[in-house]
């Protein structure tokens, strides 16, 4: 028979997909064929192999002999592949393959328009086409209703003109949703269309041309791959208590010889992995959360980072894995679950981008093909391919920027990816939060993806239907990181049923597949009890002595083969451009296009860059108003520096906000790196050349307003050379930002980092403290200070040129006698005889300040600009992924596991490996395998009430009127039934949900909603259980903790304490969660999983004991599939023991379907489509719609589906009837309807839980109770949360001692006087500087204070809670919830105050104080500890997010601080703001409670350069010449060694603090006044709180006619029942 097959080229890889399957398995198609493996014509046999290493798991004899070439044939599939990429090879080249014939007779096939062809001209075809050196046979695939099958030898192998138009065909199908394919006279326009594109990108024509597909590494071969990382897989929760016991722990551990401090131990996360990848064939990953699937994806696709250890071999296309990461990055990349793009860009403009980083160059195009054209018909192709035409000009979006749906999100990243045309792919569990069909359409454009591109692709999926499942060839079960099984996927459920686990009825292949890893849900074939694998480990040893691993073995050895020619054939087509395969575009191109997409990402959100600008110029106003027309004279010395420092520091200081835009684009930046689209440094570089306009914009519009309000120097040079000052240090600030955001791995890191930095750059500039009063252990940062040179540069500017007139009060002395040749001025600089200083003068005396500086200090900022920018370049460069491992669960101290403990004990991993990797997912030991054998639910509450509601509608306002979501929508929930809530994406799910449970409080709901007949009781949302979506709680709890709060708060207050808890346990065993009782809740990754979390949130509600009913939305979202099923059955089991239960849930498996009792069915409009019973294997609900003209349903289809495909849920082209109106018609309607009337005739005279139906306790317990409860938990939440009030510590040390140090022991100069202020006024700013804030707010502050930034987001983290879920359990009442997160606050903040106080006081201005002076002063430090937390918390109150709130605080802050008098004294001050803005400052009374102390009673002494020097009048002596002056001006006068008197401005520090309006007697006053500003801020944030959670909407429903006239009739209502 070999001697018929016509020879041809071998065409690597294997002429299907399926090439393992077709080569060595049988076919799916009813054929029993043998498979005959021949020699080449003319051959001999050389080496046979066994017959059983090549053992048909079927048994289907085989027998094996050497050939030279491979052949292999397909039957027809309406799917195949266009591409034929692979590397072509001579034909005497191809030696040493392996050929395959099938010796079953030859049949006649269908070709692909259905009609049948003669075999010999099948033959003929063959022959013209394979016999072409260079070109291939297309890779099958699979459709979606039909498993690739073998045909016979003499099947045709499609063109690419075949494969184009098969694939319009099932995008078509797909799109339709119509289960039949369309016809192609129907399509004939598109189809052409499509096969013009596609023969375009991928045909034989540009495979021919193209360098990059000669040399590509097809094929990825992985070998012995073994995987270790660092961990336990379990830690102890942290707590505040740790760094003080420590060492004691630490001794005790020496004492009972446990290891202290040794190295964590190894963990093997993936455990010696064999198997092949060929190029076309997709493979999915299957495995619970935590076995090692994302390790696997992240290691194929060469990402090696954060692992301990990687051994083994893995090769691409013969190429190790070391030499691609090095040289050939492009040809593989990983993608992550989730879908990163920037929000702001559209759909378009983010392909175009990732086609203009991926063009070839001309070598690698059509002839004559320009770079435009090429990246326009690409992105024709994959707009069309992944059917996302109409979203081309929509933006990407995010949780804020409305954008594409889920699923267009998923076809973007695709279409991306096959931009890339890597040759290896991973998608790591890409279809989390989509629905089933979106999910489908995903995979099938992963299919579509690999055939045309030739890729080899791995996916993990957590949920797959058996839709899904069919579109690949191979799959791989892993689990605790050993290797289960990798094979066909045809073969999977046979190799484990042959081990003895039993498929259940109508249970997908890949939820068989990962059932067999839970002991729970696997079920046992009779007769294998004592014999099947119950670890991970016998089910890798039953593997590696299967069959199915000697075939993969075998695989992997023929695959290898054919490499060696790959590797000789990519050889010989090697030039010089494809040598390395690492970025496609030269650097400075890559510049190019990462700026001008910076421009696109920037100009999509007009909105943000506007608001900035509007705030921009709206704070310049302030300021300009604030030094509105500075006097031209002595007066105006202290204002102008004032105003050039604030301009300065307030445009460098912009920058603060690069620091969240840099760490928020990072995993988009990884991404971009890992696909080789550009350089990190190329990145970096774009961004700065962007910021150039933007920054002069932004530079412009403060300069503009504030230079000319202020009245500064008018000559065009002055104003130019301050322009292009304040922009090069802006732009020098950005960079710096950046870098040091891209030098370290933490956004909490950075901002630590950038406060201490710009306390120097603040403090060191020159301005607060003259260079000669610098100390000299700080005085090197001004050296490398950038604000330094830069406010030196506007001073000189500024001054150099001037003659400053000398006027009151700074002339002296005045009076009748003065006259100006014996007078002089107080400025610094000034000279004895003369009313004017020179303003060079003055600058060389106070600053050592010379014009001669200027450009010098002009181009040093040019400097640190090129500096910081190429910092961030090289940190941007070396930016590596998240690193690599497991999840860690957290537990409480003393409350792990037993073998937990002792492995932490030991530094061991706790008993096995995956101990480690889920520690908290093993369950009770009494639990045995198997579903049948659970435990019997004891002790649970039960339900005995009936809730019914008819006549439900729910309308809301919207631009064109109104909208209505329900429309007449009736049911009802019953005690021990479990009811389902379905209906496509948009059919109003979650919003009857809603509603039901009373949530909604927006728009209008009318309609009848009664328990037991009645009314719904004012308790009704304590008494029912509502399990949200999201799981929200308090990470810092415990399981057990987040149990027993609700049941203290939720259940009555009859019940004591401890029978609450009791219950609470009996939950716990429950939801089989004893052994992570004490584990904290945390966040993902770091606490439970998502399966954990899942059941933390329904026990939560259990706890509760609700009385009525448990509502759940989307419990299985998120989950795989066997955490899915343990979520069901937890809820079947619920049901069981007397729960009413109504659950929405999202297109479940038939398995997880056949768990309800009845069924509520909605389509879109929120019309009901069927309400009832569904009936064993869901006839009930099948015959209901076969009846009624639906199509019949297949015995194998998944009923859950099959009922949405007959509404036409989801499909557009929906011609049907309205099945909304069958059922308003249908016979069951009416039954309904009865039903619920009789229900409420015959409950309304009832006696069960009258108690609960009469209860109008709107909470369970009393107010104190709830406040008790609430401020426990907020103090373990903080106590719990280490980083915070460390970090809080650490502010307050920092802060303290560098502000100590800086003015160390003050002297009593004039200028010691000024020091005292600025040490005062940088205690009013603690830590002003560690905060992200895109508008800082003063001169001598970066931004607002960080300790408010940090306090804010805690706040609004318990208001989320408390919103989303506690608040709508009534579980405690918003009095409660804002006492425990402004009280937890309070304690610690008074305990860091006392410790800066120790920290600043005593080394700085405290020495030789009295005791009074320094227990006033830490009286009114306490209450500026509050002060700012009230006043941080009073603007969360109102702030819907932190990023509002960030804003939102300098803003405030501004107000604040500057009209407090030290900004611009208060004499100086314009009247409009000195006249009320001064008196409601709280910065005024606590600035004068401090410095009036601080200075009260100090005699002045003037250093040298600090006098005014001036001769007497002949005759007189200069005590008697000043003597009336002193008296009225102040200060003192002496006669100097050299004649001259000596007048030095301030003779007490009084009068020092008198030129501020700061008087010592009014110290109680302030103390009283600040304690007033304290109470308003408590008292905006409970008032703004009751506003934000309620109280607003409750205000709208008083004065809306329309939500009054409701009441009413809901009055009516209740009082006729």
């Amino acid at each position: 028979m070999a001697d018929d097959i016509p020879k041809r080229p071998y065409a690597f890889p294997s002429a299907t997909a399926d090439s393992f399957r077709a080569d060595f398995l049988q076919p799916n198609n009813g054929f029993q064929p043998t498979h005959e493996i021949v020699a080449p014509l003319g051959g001999t046999s050389t080496q046979a192999a066994s017959p059983e290493i090549l053992h048909d798991l079927s048994a289907t004899p085989i027998t094996v002999a050497a050939a030279d070439h491979v052949t292999s044939t397909s039957q027809f599939t309406d799917q195949s592949s266009a591409d034929q990429t692979a590397v072509p090879s001579p034909v005497a080249s191809q030696s040493g393959a392996i050929a395959v014939a099938e010796t079953a007779p030859a049949a006649r096939e269908p070709s692909l328009d259905g009609s049948f062809e003669d075999n010999e001209k099948d033959i003929e075809k063959r022959n013209e086409r394979t016999n072409r050196v260079g070109e291939y046979e297309p890779i099958r695939t699979t459709t979606k209703d039909q498993r690739p099958t073998l045909g016979s030898v003499d099947s045709v192998p499609l063109t690419e003109d075949d494969i184009v138009r098969v694939l319009s065909r099932r995008r078509t199908n797909t799109t339709g949703r119509s289960g039949s394919i369309a016809t192609s006279a129907e399509h004939d326009e598109e189809e052409a269309q499509i096969e013009r594109l596609m023969s375009k990108m991928f045909g034989q024509n540009r495979q021919a041309q193209s360098e990059d597909e000669k040399t590509r590494h097809v094929g990825v071969v992985f070998k012995n791959l073994t995987v270790k990382g660092v961990g336990l897989g379990a830690a102890l929760q942290p707590t505040l208590g740790d760094p003080f016991l420590a060492l004691p722990r630490a001794i005790l551990g020496l004492l009972t010889r446990q290891r202290v401090g040794a190295k964590p131990p190894t963990r093997t996360l993936l455990n010696n992995f064999q198997g092949c990848i060929r190029p076309g064939e997709m493979l999915l990953v299957l495995g619970r959360p935590g076995s090692g699937c994302s390790t696997f994806l992240k290691v194929l696709a060469n990402q090696r980072y954060g692992f301990k250890s990687i051994d083994g071999d893995v090769t691409y296309g013969g190429t190790s894995a070391k030499k691609m990461g090095k040289e050939y990055t492009s040809e593989v990349v990983y993608n992550p679950e989730d879908d990163l793009h920037y929000a702001t860009l559209s759909v378009k403009n983010t392909l175009k981008f990732a086609l203009t980083t991926r063009t070839p160059g001309k070598a690698g195009r059509n002839e004559g093909e320009s770079r435009k054209d090429y990246i326009n018909e690409f992105l024709r192709v994959v707009a069309k391919l992944f059917w996302i035409e109409h979203t081309m000009d929509t933006k990407v979006g995010n949780a804020y920027v409305r954008g594409v749906s889920g699923g267009e999100k998923k076809r973007v990243s695709i279409a991306e990816a096959m931009i890339t045309k890597a040759s290896t792919q991973c998608w790591d569990n890409s279809t989390r939060g989509l629905d089933a069909s979106t999910a489908l359409e995903y995979v099938e454009s992963l299919r579509s993806l690999t055939n045309m591109a030739h890729i080899s692709t791995s996916v993990a999926l957590y949920q797959a239907g058996e839709s899904l499942y069919e579109k690949f060839d191979k799959v791989v079960l892993i689990d605790e990181g050993k290797c289960l099984y990798y094979g066909p996927t045809e073969h999977a459920a046979k190799y484990f049923e042959d081990l003895g686990f039993q498929r259940p009825t109508r249970w997908t292949t890949a939820d068989f597949l990962t059932s067999v890893t839970d002991q729970h849900e696997r079920q046992i074939r009779e007769g294998y009890e004592d014999r099947f694998p119950r670890s991970a480990e016998q089910f890798e040893q039953a593997y590696t002595r299967s069959d199915v691993y000697a075939a993969n073995l075998q695989d992997i050895a023929q695959f290898e083969q054919h490499i060696d020619e790959q590797q000789r054939a990519r050889q010989a087509a090697t030039t010089k451009a494809t040598k390395k395969k690492n970025y496609t575009l030269p650097f400075h191109k890559q510049v190019l296009a990462c700026t001008h997409r910076q421009f696109l990402i920037m100009s999509g959100d007009r909105l943000t860059l506007g608001g900035k600008w509007g705030g921009i110029l709206f704070q310049s106003l302030i300021v300009g108003s604030l030094f509105y027309n500075i006097p031209q004279n002595s007066s105006g010395i202290f204002l102008t520096g004032g105003v050039l420092f604030f301009m300065l520091l307030f445009n460098a200081l912009l920058a603060l906000a690069e620091l969240t835009a840099v760490f928020a684009s990072r995993p988009i930046l990884l991404k971009h790196k890992s696909f080789s689209f550009y350089r990190p440094a190329a990145y970096a570089l774009a961004q700065t050349i962007a910021d150039i306009p933007l920054v002069f914009i932004q530079v412009t519009i403060f300069d503009l307003v504030v230079y000319f309000m202020a009245d500064l120097g008018r000559t065009p040079s002055q104003f130019f050379i301050s322009l292009l000052t304040l922009w090069i240090l802006t732009m020098s600030m950005y960079s710096f930002f950046r870098a040091v955001g891209a030098l370290v791995t933490s956004l909490d890191i950075a901002t630590r980092i950038t406060g201490v930095a710009i306390q120097a750059l603040i403090v060191y500039t020159g301005y607060l403290i003259p260079p000669t009063k610098m100390h000299p252990w700080f005085k090197w940062l001004m050296y490398i200070n950038p604000v330094a040179y830069g406010f030196e540069s506007l001073m000189v500017n500024q001054f150099s040129y001037l003659d400053i007139p000398c006027v009151a009060p700074f002339l002296v002395p005045e009076g009748p006698r003065a006259t100006p040749q014996y007078q002089s001025c107080t400025i610094q600089g000034s000279q004895p005889g003369q009313t004017s200083v020179q303003g060079a003068n003055y600058l060389e005396t106070a600053f050592s300040y010379s014009r001669a500086h200027l450009w010098r200090n002009i181009g040093i900022l040019f400097g640190f600009w090129i500096f910081f920018v190429a910092l961030t370049m090289l940190g941007q460069e070396l930016q590596k992924p998240n690193a690599g491992g497991g999840a860690v669960t957290i537990f409480k101290r003393g409350q792990a596991p037993k073998s937990v403990q002792a492995a932490m004990a030991k530094g061991s991993t706790p008993l096995d490996e995956e101990k480690a990797a889920g520690a908290g997912n093993e369950m009770l030991e009494n639990d045995t395998s198997g579903s049948d054998s659970e435990r019997e639910v004891k002790g649970l509450a039960k339900n005995e009430t009936v809730f019914t509601y008819q006549n439900v509608n729910y309308t809301i306002p919207v631009k064109e009127g109104e909208r209505q979501l329900l429309q007449d929508v009736q049911g009802y929930v019953r005690p021990g039934r479990l009811t389902a809530l379905m209906g496509a994406s948009g059919a109003g799910k979650t919003t009857l949900l809603n509603t039901l449970a009373q949530r909604i409080n927006f728009g209008v709901v009318t309609g009848d909603f009664l328990v037991d007949g009645r009314p719904l009781p004012k308790s009704f949302q304590r008494a029912t259980g509502f399990a949200e979506q999201m799981d929200v709680h308090e990470p810092t709890a415990t399981v057990r903790e987040a149990f027993r709060f609700s049941a203290l708060l939720r259940q009555p207050k009859e019940v004591p304490i401890q029978e609450k808890y009791e219950y609470c346990e009996r939950i716990i065993d429950l939801l089989e969660m004893r052994d992570i009782a004490g584990a904290t809740i945390g966040q993902i990754g770091e606490g439970l999983n998502q399966e954990q979390r899942k059941r933390l949130t329904i026990g939560v509600e259990l706890a509760s004991k609700p009385e009525l009913l448990l509502f759940l939305d989307e419990p299985t979202s998120g989950l795989d599939s066997g955490a899915a099923f343990n979520i069901v059955r937890f809820l079947r089991k619920l049901a069981d023991a007397g729960q009413a239960i109504l659950c929405t849930i999202h297109q479940p498996s038939s398995v997880l379907f056949e768990y309800f009792d009845e069924l509520l069915l909605l389509k879109s409009g929120g019309r009901v489509v069927y309400h009832g019973s569904v009936g064993k294997d869901s006839r009930q609900l099948i015959d209901y719609f076969e009846r009624n003209g639906g199509k019949k349903c297949a015995p194998d289809s998944n009923p859950a589906e099959y009922m949405l495909e007959v509404i036409g849920a989801g499909n557009p082209d929906y011609k049907g009837q309205d099945w909304g109106d069958v059922w308003a018609n249908s016979e069951e309607h009416e039954e309904r309807a009865q039903e619920i009337q009789q229900m409420i005739s015959d409950r309304h005279g009832s006696s069960h839980n009258r108690q609960t139906i009469d209860d109008d306790r709107e909470f369970a317990m009393p107010i104190g109770t709830q406040v008790l409860a609430v401020v426990k938990r907020s103090f373990i939440a903080y106590w719990r949360t280490p980083n915070y009030i460390i970090g809080k510590f650490l502010l307050h040390i920092i802060t303290g001692l560098f502000n100590s140090f800086t003015f160390y022991h003050v002297g009593q100069s004039s200028i010691d006087m000024q020091s005292r202020l600025f040490s005062v006024f940088m205690t009013l700013t603690i830590g002003e500087s560690i905060a992200v804030n895109p508008i800082p707010s003063y001169v001598l502050t970066s931004a607002a204070p960080p300790l408010i930034q940090q306090l804010q987001p805690k706040f609004i983290e318990f208001r989320s809670i408390f919103d989303s879920r506690e608040g709508k359990a009534k579980m405690y009442s918003w009095v409660a919830f804002v006492c425990g997160a402004t009280l937890v606050e309070i304690p610690y903040s008074l305990l860091a105050g006392t410790i800066y106080m120790q920290c600043w006081w005593w080394p700085a201005i405290g020495r030789g104080r009295t005791s009074f002076d320094t227990g006033y002063t830490w009286m009114l430090l306490m209450l500026f500890e509050l002060f700012y937390v009230s006043f941080g918390q009073a603007i969360a109150s109102f702030s819907p997010n932190e990023l509002l709130a960030s804003l939102l605080v300098p803003v405030f802050f501004i107000f604040v601080v500057s009209f407090c008098g030290i900004v611009v004294p208060y004499a100086t001050l314009p009247y409009f703001w000195k006249s009320w803005m001064y008196w409601i400052s709280p910065f005024h009374y606590l600035l004068e409670g401090f410095l009036g102390v601080a200075v009260h009673g100090i005699q002045v002494q003037c250093q040298p350069t600090e006098f005014a020097y001036f001769s007497a009048p002949p005759g007189e002596t200069c005590e008697n010449y000043t003597r009336a002056f002193i008296a009225q001006a102040g200060g003192y006068v002496q006669t100097g060694s050299n004649g001259l008197c000596e007048f030095c401005q301030y003779a007490t520090g009084d009068q020092f603090a008198a030129s501020f309006n700061v008087y010592y007697s009014h110290k109680w006053l302030d103390y009283g006044v600040f304690w007033a500003f304290i109470g308003f801020n408590y008292a905006v944030v409970f008032f703004c709180a009751w506003l934000y959670l309620g109280g607003l909407t409750t205000i709208k429903a008083f004065f809306s006619p329309t939500a009054r006239k409701h009441k009413k009739a809901i009055q009516a209502a209740n009082e006729k029942s």
